[in-house]
């Protein structure tokens, strides 16, 4: 689908989650204000509970946000009808469970996706076999995405420095994700660079 709009706008988004019913305290915030004009490949790392998982469900509209927009190709997902979301973005869980969307509006009063074939691909923290050449399929794969003007999230929760490994490979930029807040990194050099990342990736990297 061409479209003169970035790939992905995410405005001024955030979202809050409270400790008690009156929502007078936050438990946890998550904010993000970011653009990606074209196709490419981007990793994303952070500790568990640093808000990943929540920034891909928000961009692909099966969270609500409490502030703020998700634009992909110019439409706002939040307003586009619950089964053509995934037309424009997919969020693709190691679990594979499927969540469900809290619908609000009737379907009618909601905008058409206008896409066949997802433009964004989420993959949060996807499984890598070791054997039989599956890890080269799957890079082959998310290299195809790219090719075909597809914009691609690769979230992994490094363990194996092979994960690194990939994420060098692949990937053109990076996000880092602690308590909430988003820094972007321009390449994996710069990455590493981070006091943050590094702490955060400890015996994985030397020294």
């Amino acid at each position: 689908m061409a479209s003169e709009h970035p790939l992905l706008h995410v405005d001024h988004l955030s979202k809050v989650y409270y400790r008690d019913a009156f929502k007078r305290h936050p438990a946890f915030r998550l904010e993000a204000d970011f653009e990606i004009s074209g196709a490419r490949i981007v990793g994303v790392m952070g500790p568990n509970g640093s808000g990943k998982t929540t920034l891909f469900e928000l961009i692909t509209g099966s969270n609500r946000p409490s502030a703020g927009k998700v634009y992909c190709a110019g439409r706002n997902i939040h307003n586009v009808r619950y089964d053509e979301r995934d037309r424009l973005a997919i969020h693709y869980h190691q679990s594979y469970q499927v969540r469900h969307f809290r619908r609000s509006k009737p379907a009618f009063l909601m905008q058409r996706a206008n896409s066949d074939y997802p433009l964004v691909h989420l993959f949060d923290e996807p499984q890598f076999n070791t054997q039989d050449g599956y890890i080269g399929f799957m890079l082959d794969f998310f290299r195809r995405l790219r090719s075909e003007d597809r914009l691609v999230f690769l979230c992994l929760h490094p363990n194996e420095a092979f994960h690194l490994e990939i994420m060098q490979e692949l990937c053109e930029q990076f996000i880092f994700v602690q308590q909430g807040r988003l820094s972007h990194v321009a390449d994996y050099d710069a990455l590493l660079s981070q006091p943050a990342v590094r702490s955060y990736l400890g015996d994985l990297i030397r020294a």
